[in-house]
């Protein structure tokens, strides 16, 4: 039975939320980054990146204070307004490729994530977990909601459905042409409901936040020591999430890039190769595996595929049974010496529609020797290595939506 209440929710005003939302912290470039923080002086960016102002770069715990200070300068300058009563929020995203993404923001329970009721797939990295939960208990804030996924629930579609018949409290469009809507749930009755059914709901999903889930629950714990009179309802004890159907998630492959062969010719690589694989010649044209355990590869300015031999391969988990760990266990380990994927620097990994021509160029202009394409991995995937208690290789899978953040902030 899963715990998901509503919250009173810190938002921009209507008239300033386009210019407050902002894309991951990481995902801008320097330039860009001083682009926004030049000309738009309601940027969340100047929020999370205080020191600008001084044209410092401050880190670690002065740069939280400094975060938190910014924060409430928002506040006190009314950019930033706290919602009087605790709402469900309806978030819509329509992309430029016209993918459609709806689902609820709301507060999800770390007991929840203690207790398993929210299944994780990742494994997480201590230092990570420690230095997030640092900041939150600093800031006192949370503005990127974690992506979480429930089984597809009519009841709460049609709640969904009727909400978005009213005008939305939000309505924005990025420069890179994605859509952005925000209807409130204000009504007690819809609350009620929504809440009463993800208690009918056994299990939801981590599909992307896994630190972040991680740090909430360890700063729930944190505050909830420091607390005599802690009841479990405190905010503390809850964490800002965008829970999505999972007909309506989209999942996007992560393929792998390596800067050397690990001392081998390509023959004999190909040779070893073979070992494994069935490996066919495609030749210079752009080649995509379309079916599980296939995979193709871009070495030496022609594409293959490399099909599995199963007979050496044993498929007995949902773990070994991923492409992801496949390729790791099969090529990338024993044959190209790589194994720590989070830290070694020879390998590289890349996303996206059209990503096998970005393995190519690269390939191409010497940056890697060899590039791997891999199928998406499928939800069904993600719940049975969740539901064993297994872990996925780190960048297993891309993950939308991406929110942006600044658009609903949950106050600790």
């Amino acid at each position: 039975m899963a715990k998901i209440i509503p919250f009173k929710a810190v938002r921009p005003t209507r008239d300033k939320v386009s210019l407050v939302a902002s894309r991951s912290y990481q995902s801008y470039t320097q330039n860009e980054l001083e682009s926004r923080l030049d000309n738009n002086p309601f940027s969340f960016l100047h929020i999370i990146n205080p020191g600008y102002k001084y044209h410092k770069d401050i880190t670690g715990k002065e740069r939280y204070t400094l975060v938190k200070n910014r924060y409430l300068e928002f506040k006190e300058d009314g950019v930033f307004v706290k919602d009087k009563n605790p709402n469900f929020y309806i978030y819509k995203i329509v992309n430029r490729d016209g993918n459609v993404f709806t689902g609820i923001v709301a507060a999800a329970s770390s007991e929840d994530y203690k207790k398993d009721i929210i299944k994780k797939h990742e494994d997480t990295i201590e230092y990570r977990e420690n230095i997030f939960k640092d900041y939150l208990k600093t800031v006192g804030f949370n503005a990127e909601p974690v992506l979480l996924t429930y089984p597809d629930n009519t009841v709460i579609a049609n709640i969904i459905k009727e909400v978005q018949k009213e005008r939305a409290e939000f309505e924005f469009t990025t420069h890179f042409r994605d859509t952005h809507y925000l209807w409130l749930v204000d009504n007690e009755a819809s609350i009620a409901q929504i809440k009463k059914e993800f208690e009918s709901i056994e299990n939801v999903y981590i599909a992307d936040g896994h630190h972040r889930c991680a740090s909430s629950f360890l700063l729930s714990e944190d505050l909830k020591s420091k607390n005599d009179a802690h009841t479990g309802d405190e905010p503390y004890n809850f964490f800002m999430s965008y829970l999505i159907p999972e007909s309506n998630l989209k999942i996007h492959e992560f393929n792998r890039l390596v800067k050397d062969l690990n001392g081998l010719t390509k023959d004999a690589f190909l040779i070893k190769l073979d070992a494994i694989f069935r490996i066919e010649n495609r030749g210079s044209e752009l080649y995509k595996p379309t079916k599980k355990h296939h995979f193709s590869m871009y070495l030496d300015g022609e594409f293959y595929s490399l099909y599995l031999r199963k007979h050496n391969y044993n498929l007995d988990n949902p773990l070994v049974a991923l492409d992801t760990q496949i390729l790791y266990k099969t090529v990338l380990e024993p044959i190209l010496g790589i194994s720590d994927l989070r830290n070694n620097t020879r390998i590289g990994y890349s996303y996206g529609k059209n990503d096998l021509v970005n393995i190519k160029s690269k390939v191409d202009i010497g940056e890697y020797v060899v590039g791997f394409g891999l199928v998406p991995i499928s939800i069904e995937e993600i719940k049975a290595i969740a539901n064993a208690g297994l872990t996925m290789p780190p960048k297993s899978t891309f993950i939308e939506p991406k929110l942006r953040s600044g658009i609903t902030i949950y106050e600790f």
